[in-house]
């Protein structure tokens, strides 16, 4: 895939992770799918790979940039970090030996059944029922920590095994426990960037073993340099942009685009090659 391609997908990237907590893993995967398919079954694991350093860089970079107020939410929640980096560990190792095509498949099948629990049970576009209105403060931080510890373990090893990064579980689950769109997306990413860092790290000393594989120079272990840095180029600077300015989104405006984000890349990782 062109340079410029991947440049543009890295705007997308930066937009979703700003407005949507998602630091680029199931924007990043079907994107480093198309542009290494040469490397036939590896590319999947390349993908997923290049996902982990992508969204390690990108959640990082807005966590930073996140008030300090916002984080505060997170206060007592170093159970819930510590297992969820110990999961993103674990499922790091588990995709370096699973077959490949199994692994898109499970991409995709978590992704449509995410897309489905949203749309049809409460307490995600629309409260459960018998609830009263949601808080619409978004800035301050909850009373309570934005998830129990022990979802830790699975989030951190499902996001890591598919390369989602961790928003597309953390921040359903943030939403349902009542919190707004707003400070659900924002959240995501300190969470995501726990899952990442041990994710990445186990991905730099993979390998692949096909021939093609061996000719991509930019592979460092099963990372795509070339790609990941195109994406960052991209994501970067619109990071930046929309912390210093972020856009006021109604919360249930907010809460279906997420749902459709999540259709649209559900759509072209099933076309991808």
């Amino acid at each position: 895939m062109d340079f410029m391609a991947l440049l543009g997908i890295g705007l997308l990237t930066g937009v979703t992770t700003a407005l949507f907590g998602f630091g680029g893993g199931f924007v990043a995967v079907p994107v480093v799918v198309w542009a290494n398919a040469a490397l036939g079954p590896d590319a999947m694991r390349v993908a997923v790979a290049t996902s982990a350093l992508v969204m390690l860089v990108n959640a990082g970079f807005a966590t930073a940039v996140t008030p300090r107020r916002t984080l505060a939410a997170l206060r007592g929640g170093g159970p819930l970090l510590a297992l969820l980096a110990a999961g993103a560990a674990a499922g790091a190792f588990a995709v370096r030996y699973a077959p490949a095509g199994p692994v898109r498949w499970a991409f995709l099948g978590y992704l449509a059944l995410t897309i489905a629990d949203l749309a049809l049970r409460p307490g995600f576009l629309r409260p459960h029922p018998g609830s009263g209105p949601r808080p619409l403060a978004d800035t301050a931080a909850p009373a309570r920590g934005p998830l129990p510890a022990a979802l830790g373990l699975p989030i951190g090893a499902v996001a890591a095994f598919l390369g989602v990064g961790g928003s597309v579980l953390t921040v359903p689950a943030m939403r349902r426990a009542g919190h707004p769109m707003r400070l659900a997306t924002v959240l995501a990413n300190p969470l995501t960037l726990v899952v990442t860092l041990p994710a990445t790290a186990v991905s730099l000393g993979g390998t692949v073993d096909s021939a093609a594989a061996q000719a991509h120079a930019q592979l460092v272990g099963l990372v795509d340099l070339r790609a990941a840095g195109a994406l960052l180029l991209g994501a970067l600077p619109v990071i930046a942009l929309l912390r210093r300015r972020p856009p006021r989104i109604p919360d249930r405006v907010h809460a279906w685009a997420y749902l459709a984000l999540l259709c649209v890349m559900t759509a072209a990782m099933a076309f991808a090659g």
